[in-house]
């Protein structure tokens, strides 16, 4: 039988045509390239909620994951005029680029279409590319550490969060690691938030010295220890996006979960295959991560304490923030104004 040679489907009233439907995406499962359209669409309004607004770096592979990975800032030609681009400098490189900036699914299934599998948006949003909203934990496991460590390092950081508190939503990396995602008023610049992330990191450190580090250098850290990558808040440090498929054989899926399933998650559950029904049943368990922001004055104050801790905190490969914290004391929640009415 003849393969299919393009679908056009209905997105929200956009007609976006599928080329190559049944090209094999992921060779081990079998799943097609229409099977990652269909995904997407099953968790629309989990992955239009992670990436509203925002510049998005998009990995494609255009020949499937038996091809090479492209890592594209830049959105590629052919777009038509409703997908939306947000315009980004990079002073230390002279350039910009105009960044894919999802307002609705059918741009996500567009950037499907082209062969786009997983998409890493910034932590700004395009009322202010310079001032981050949301600040990100990484928990990133050295190659001896198990998943316990992770569970064991993700509660400690949500006890220091609550210490301070702020809500901080988790999910999986759609790797071995975890991330925690906070809204943040958007008043401080990249160095800021990178500063405070930093600061927050040493604290989860400090409370569980034998499975956590913030040692910069991968060959001075334990193996065994679960790195907090305070660096992911710096500019142009991007990661998987919640709902985002990964590019891995197993076609594991970056996943919100609930606090109360962090002692019996499974990562390696959350797959292309199976989170649809989940979010069928669940929804987003991040639907209210838009409802308030949060402060950094605490965690900025702390990180003048970090100024006598001997290790050093190496600058990020990208370019740098804004100018210093403000750190007159205000009401640490701040209502959440909805997306694109700026700061």
């Amino acid at each position: 039988m003849a393969q299919q040679e393009r679908v056009t489907l209905d997105v929200g009233g956009r007609a976006v045509s599928i080329s190559s439907p049944e090209r094999v995406y992921f060779p081990e499962r079998g799943w097609t390239k229409l099977d990652l359209v269909q995904y997407y669409l099953a968790v629309g309004d989990g992955i239009v909620r992670a990436l509203r607004e925002r510049p998005t770096m998009l990995h494609r592979f255009p020949k499937g994951l038996a091809g090479p990975k492209v890592h594209q800032k830049r959105l590629p030609a052919g777009a038509p005029d409703w997908v939306e681009t947000v315009e980004l400098h990079f002073p230390r490189y002279g350039l910009t680029a105009d960044e894919l900036c999802v307002t609705e699914l059918a741009q996500v299934i567009w950037a499907v279409q082209m062969t786009t599998v997983e998409f890493h948006p910034w932590n700004v949003r395009r009322a202010d590319v310079d001032r981050p909203d949301e600040w990100r934990i990484d928990l990133d496991p050295g190659p001896a550490a198990g998943f316990d460590r992770v569970r064991r390092a993700a509660s400690v950081a949500r006890e220091v969060l609550d210490d301070l508190g702020i809500t901080g939503y988790p999910k999986t990396s759609g790797g071995q690691g975890l991330h925690i995602y906070v809204r943040i008023v958007p008043e401080w610049g990249f160095e800021d938030v990178r500063r405070a992330a930093l600061a927050f990191a040493r604290e989860v450190e400090r409370r569980l010295p034998r499975d956590v580090t913030t040692t910069w250098w991968r060959k001075e850290r334990d193996p065994a220890h679960v790195f907090l990558d305070y660096n992911q808040n710096a500019r142009d440090h991007t990661i998987a996006s919640a709902y985002s498929v990964r590019g891995v054989p197993e076609g594991t899926v970056s996943t919100p979960i609930a606090w109360a399933e962090l002692d019996a998650v499974d990562p390696a559950a959350f797959t292309l295959a199976t989170v649809p029904a989940r979010f069928a049943e669940l929804g987003d368990l991040a639907a209210g991560i838009d409802d308030e922001s949060f402060r950094l004055d605490e965690l900025l104050a702390w990180a003048e304490r970090e100024k006598d801790d001997p290790r050093p905190a190496p600058e990020p490969r990208s370019d740098g923030g804004a100018g210093p914290a403000k750190t007159r004391q205000q009401p640490r929640r701040v209502p959440r104004r909805p997306a694109g009415e700026g700061t």
